[in-house]
């Protein structure tokens, strides 16, 4: 593996994540949208996750890897020790432990600002990522059975969640 650096989300790296979303919203049913998105998307992202940890993992001369973000779970502040996670790794990339990196990470700046609770909610037809999870300490919550519907295919959305 080569070497790997965490770091915030910037502006700098719109391009490069946008990209990676819209590869995953056209190639699988990790991301829901069923068309891409454009590049202003990105500053969504980032007001979603406004006050709350994100995390890019650069490899190489810096190219983005993968990248992550939490967000409130609900704005009422009785959840305001629960957040929402969303990564997304390039294919090339994925099972090299970055996404445990990612999370650990992620976890860690949780906990200073007094987040202790992390929910993921995850495609049924993505179960690479259902067993990422389980892998990394979360456990299924909860399920909607046949909420989604990505061309033509219907899917349950997964909630999973993990206490740290």
């Amino acid at each position: 593996m080569q070497d790997f650096v965490l770091s915030p989300l910037e502006e700098s790296d719109r391009i490069a994540v946008i990209d990676l979303f819209n590869y995953y919203v056209g190639h699988s049913d990790a991301a829901y949208p069923e068309t891409r998105v454009t590049y202003e998307f990105f500053d969504l992202m980032m007001q979603m996750a406004r006050g709350y940890p994100t995390v890019a993992v650069r490899i190489g001369e810096g190219s983005l890897a993968g990248f992550g973000i939490l967000r409130p779970y609900n704005p009422f502040p009785v959840f305001a020790h629960t957040a929402e996670i969303t990564f997304f790794i390039r294919p090339e990339d994925t099972g090299k432990g970055l996404g445990t990196r990612m999370l650990h990470h992620l976890e860690t700046e949780c906990r200073k600002k007094g987040i202790s609770v992390i929910l993921a909610s995850v495609s049924s037809r993505n179960e690479g990522s259902i067993r990422f999870h389980e892998k990394n300490g979360f456990s299924e919550c909860g399920r909607f059975r046949n909420v989604g519907k990505k061309r033509g295919n219907f899917f349950d959305m997964v909630w999973m969640e993990k206490q740290i």
